[in-house]
């Protein structure tokens, strides 16, 4: 990572705590008292120690030094506590603004963009790397205003009592950042390399958990299994790389700091024995000076070696920036939306002309298309694979750019709320998803105004309520995570209880009985048959032999419409009835 790309991101990270100044601020503030306290507990107990050992001061008339120095230590642990609250306060307001920069990334790019990538990449990106902020955030940025208040703080109070001792530290106090900086300089790449690491193997894990009948299925697991341990290795290999850092630049700083509070010990030993005779403005040096100075020495260099050890913070925060400001800044085109509102949404009529749909890096992926769909029109979308169909509906939805005209309901889609046009749509597409919650939960999602007997009914007219009825607690049935302990064919049905419960103007059917059996796809055309009745739908569908009842058949073929009319009209010709052709052939291979 060259240095101008670390400047830069080091300036992104100190721009997003603007957020949460007031908590930085209050921790800053608590670090420069303790430091005060700090001058005050050293010359408290300096003065003690000159009074019994030098003055044979009795013990008892110091009560009141004594209890001073009590409560010192405990204001400075009352701060130091502070300072880690108000620290975390900090790092997790930072951290949600962050997260909730890259959700609304996400939700701006849309599921086409997000598909490009693993879940477990994205799972990444938006848990480890943002918490990895966090000591940046809470620790390394209010330390580096501490590193230098406070060292001031002691300088001002050393150079009227010893002006030698006030030089050696002023002499000596770059030498600790000097080094932080050398011994940090790989620290940046080195977790940028971690966090790349972690992204792989999470992506890579998450993937093959989730394929893992398939992968038993195929006798692959133990293959898959050798490619996440040469990952895992990566990942560890570049973990112990950042490690061994942190602790070289403890251990410089350390070598440090404990040189120089030597020099200083060394000083007022030989001042002591009379062997030194400088640095205290012809005032003979006292048990006083010499301890005072000698309890702050080590204090001086404390900030500036908590900031060198929360400087591996700094090179944590930078790796996993590196990624989150990449992914903030990409370069793709995002689906324009407006605010007005959709016209009739009782019943959808969509006009296309000279439709070219976009892909996120602005490539062309199918199109010019042009065709209407009349309100409460039955449409089939058919083509081979590759022909645009999947493209042209992610546009439709609002998930893909696109250029030319798209009119809902006489409205250009890119004019329209987005979310209100999606209210009118009831989906249904070949893979349904259900997350992890009852089936009710699963029918409503998120419908706090459905009623129990509106969710009886819909899943009665889905074919649902046959196989939820013979289940021990029914609609409570736990659902695990993608339809776990459900059949395909019972997820479907819930999926098509869900779009009717959705109540949607416009049903946009994708292939739903790509994966059922006989039985559940007789259920699920029944139960779709009447949900569309008197709506506006546009399915994809592969079984050809089904297009007859539609109202009008759309034919693609590498993003162009081929044809568009009647099945009757357009069976007979062109790609069409090759496709049926092929689907004969099929049939009496069979």
């Amino acid at each position: 990572m060259d240095k101008q790309l670390q400047r830069d991101l080091t300036q992104w990270l100190k721009s997003q705590s603007k957020l949460a100044k007031r908590w930085l601020m209050l921790s800053v503030g608590l670090g420069f008292l303790s430091g005060l306290l700090l001058v005050g507990q050293a010359a408290l107990l300096a003065n003690i120690l000159h009074q019994l050992i030098i003055e044979h001061t009795d013990k008892y008339e110091l009560v009141d030094q004594f209890i001073g120095l009590i409560a010192i230590v405990g204001l400075r642990a009352a701060c130091s506590w502070g300072r880690e609250i108000f620290g975390y306060r900090c790092g997790e307001q930072i951290r949600l603004h962050i997260r909730q920069l890259i959700l609304n990334r996400l939700h701006s790019l849309g599921p086409a963009y997000i598909k490009g990538k693993p879940a477990g990449a994205w799972a990444s990106l938006v848990l480890e790397q943002v918490e990895e902020m966090q000591d940046f955030f809470a620790r390394y940025l209010p330390q580096m205003s501490i590193a230098v208040l406070v060292p001031v703080v002691i300088l001002v109070t050393v150079f009227p009592i010893n002006w030698a001792a006030g030089l050696i530290f002023l002499v000596t106090a770059p030498l600790v950042p000097m080094f932080m900086a050398l011994v940090g300089l790989g620290a940046a790449d080195a977790n940028r390399r971690n966090f790349k690491a972690l992204q792989r193997l999470s992506g890579h894990f998450y993937d093959r958990l989730q394929g893992l009948s398939t992968l038993r299925l195929f006798n692959r697991a133990d293959a898959e299994a050798e490619n996440l341990h040469a990952a895992s290795h990566v990942l560890r290999k570049r973990t112990m790389e950042v490690l061994r850092l942190a602790f070289l630049s403890s251990a410089v700083l350390e070598f440090f700091s404990a040189i120089s509070v030597a020099i200083v010990a060394v000083y007022f030993g030989f001042s002591f024995i009379g062997e030194l005779n400088f640095g205290h403005y012809g005032v003979p040096i006292s048990l006083f000076t010499g301890l005072f100075v000698l309890v702050l020495a080590p204090e001086f260099y404390q900030p500036l070696r908590d900031l060198g050890t929360f400087y591996h913070a700094k090179a944590q925060a930078i790796g996993a920036a590196e990624s989150i400001v990449e992914f903030l800044n990409v370069e793709a085109d995002e689906m324009a939306a407006g605010d007005q509102e959709l016209p009739s949404p009782e019943t959808i009529e969509i006009n296309v002309s000279d439709l070219e749909v976009l892909s996120p890096q602005g490539q062309v992926l199918a199109g010019p298309l042009s065709f209407d769909i009349q309100a409460r029109e039955q449409v089939a979308l058919v083509g081979p694979s590759g022909a645009g169909k999947t493209s042209l509906l992610n546009a439709l939805l609002g998930f893909l750019p696109y250029r030319g005209s798209l009119k809902i309901n006489g409205i250009e889609l890119k004019e329209l709320d987005h979310s209100e046009w999606r209210q009118a749509i009831s989906w249904v597409g070949q893979n349904p998803l259900l997350v992890h919650g009852s089936i009710h939960d699963n029918i409503t999602l998120g419908n706090t105004l459905a009623t129990d007997d509106h969710v009886s009914l819909v899943a009665k007219q889905a074919y649902a309520d046959e196989f939820i009825s013979r289940l021990e607690k029914g609609y409570q049935h736990q659902v695990g995570d993608r339809s776990g302990g459900l059949s395909v064919g019972q997820a479907q049905r819930i999926a098509v209880a869900r779009a009717m419960l959705q109540g949607g103007a416009f049903w946009v059917l994708d292939e739903p009985t790509a994966s059922l059996d006989a039985n559940s796809e007789k259920l699920v055309l029944k139960s779709l048959s009447q949900a569309v009745q008197g709506q506006t739908t546009l399915m994809v569908s592969h079984r050809l032999d089904q297009l007859s009842t539609i109202d009008r058949v759309l034919v693609l073929e590498d993003g162009k419409l081929v044809q568009n009319g009647h099945f009757d009209q357009i069976s007979h010709e062109g790609l069409l009835a090759d496709m049926l052709s092929h689907t004969d052939k099929r049939d009496l291979n069979a």
